[in-house]
C-alpha cells in the first residue's frame, strides 16, 4: 500500500466509524472541498505580498489544518468516484507539460494560450 492509499484508508476509517458516508454524495463533498479551499484563501485575505509571507509563517498550523481538510475531501471524492489520484496527477502533469513547454513557459505566468 502506497502513502496515498494509506491516507485514503485512514480517511475512510474515520468517516465510516462515524457513519458519515450517508452524507457524502459527490455534490456535497465537492461543496465541502470548495469551502475548505476557501478557508485556506481566507487566511490570506486582505494581505499584501509582505503580509502573505508573514501570515504563511505565523499561521502555519492553521494552514496545515485547512490544507489537510482539502486533502481529506479530495481523497474521499476520488475514492467514492473510483478515481486513481496517482494516475490522474501523472496524466495531468503530462498534459500540462505539452501545454507549457519549458522553453516557452519558463519564468512566465502567462496562460498556455499566450505562450
Amino acid at each position: 500500500m502506497n502513502e496515498l492509499e494509506r491516507l485514503t484508508a485512514d480517511v475512510l476509517h474515520f468517516r465510516d466509524e462515524r457513519d458519515w458516508k450517508q452524507f457524502h454524495n459527490p455534490k456535497d463533498v465537492a461543496l465541502s472541498l470548495l469551502l475548505e479551499a476557501g478557508e485556506v484563501l481566507e487566511i490570506f485575505q486582505w494581505k499584501d505580498a509582505a503580509g502573505v509571507a508573514e501570515t504563511a509563517q505565523a499561521r502555519k498550523d492553521d494552514l496545515a489544518d485547512e490544507l489537510a481538510d482539502v486533502l481529506c475531501y479530495t481523497l474521499l471524492m476520488a475514492h467514492d468516484l473510483g478515481i486513481d489520484l496517482s494516475a490522474a496527477l501523472a496524466a495531468k502533469l503530462r498534459k500540462n507539460a505539452l501545454k507549457y513547454p519549458v522553453d516557452k513557459a519558463r519564468g512566465s505566468s502567462s496562460k498556455y494560450t499566450g505562450l
